[in-house]
């Protein structure tokens, strides 16, 4: 049965637009290895579409402020998530006005660049760049850290300049660390461990961490709306080939019988 998307509320702050205009994984690139926290599983399935038809909200209201997906087309949107072009109008349109518009922003990239030091990326690729855990991990791996002009840091990208604009979803959460003191270096090595919750937000655990999968899943979909069209041709052109094989192969034996 097809989701009907009710119409959401831009949940978009002053703090959250600023925030966004920050590149998103704007630092210098690091795995999420290398800064001690493992690759969490996305398991995302894009042809989920009631996940897809969420992801897109959840887009469209805490995404699409500062970050376009130009590539994206609101009719092709509206054809591959089940949606009519009214009913996409009406929910996830806030940045066109024709439903073969793109997914663009009216900030320019040099007013952004000008106002923020640099130009918010467009997401259209960024599940394919990065990886569908990759991202999952990120948005789930932000924790306090007064150090940081945002007040928060992430463990998936160290020094990232995006501020943790999911707060009011999730709230905020400790980094915790097993330290180990080294006596003649005078240093104290410390190993990530795991988070814990320092303020409550607005969803539980549990329902966040299906917030970022549908989100994730809708950037997967984005960055390649025709895997899953690409994947049933595959299929059929595996089945023509195994029959085109048998084909000859019995064919051949017809041949050659009579040859010794």
């Amino acid at each position: 049965m097809m989701l009907i998307i009710k119409k959401p509320v831009l949940a978009l702050t002053l703090s959250m637009a600023l925030g966004s205009a920050a590149a998103l994984f704007g630092a210098a690139p690091a795995s999420a290895s290398s800064a001690g926290a493992a690759l969490q599983m996305a398991h995302n399935d894009v042809g989920n579409v009631a996940s897809l038809q969420r992801g897109a909200r959840n887009f469209v209201n805490y995404c699409l402020g500062c970050h376009s997906a130009k590539y994206v087309r609101y009719n092709r949107l509206a054809e591959d998530l089940g949606l009519t072009e009214a009913q996409v109008m009406a929910n996830l349109m806030f940045t066109g006005q024709r439903p073969h518009d793109t997914m663009a922003i009216a900030m320019r990239p040099q007013d952004a660049k000008h106002w923020f030091g640099t130009t918010p990326p467009d997401l259209s690729l960024i599940a394919r760049a990065r990886g569908v855990d990759y991202l999952y991990t990120f948005l789930k791996s932000f924790y306090l850290d007064p150090s940081r002009p945002t007040g928060v840091n992430n463990t998936a990208m160290p020094s990232t300049a995006m501020p943790h604009v999911l707060w009011e979803l999730q709230g905020y959460q400790k980094a915790v660390y097993d330290g180990e003191s080294d006596a003649e270096h005078s240093a104290v090595h410390k190993k990530f461990t795991g988070f814990e919750l320092a303020q409550k937000g607005s969803l539980s655990p549990a329902e966040y961490d299906q917030f970022v999968r549908d989100t994730v899943n809708f950037l997967a979909y984005i960055g390649e709306p025709m895997q899953l069209k690409r994947e049933s041709l595959g299929f059929k052109v595996l089945a023509f080939l195994l029959l085109f094989f048998l084909l000859a192969y019995f064919l051949k034996k017809e041949y050659w019988k009579d040859v010794k």
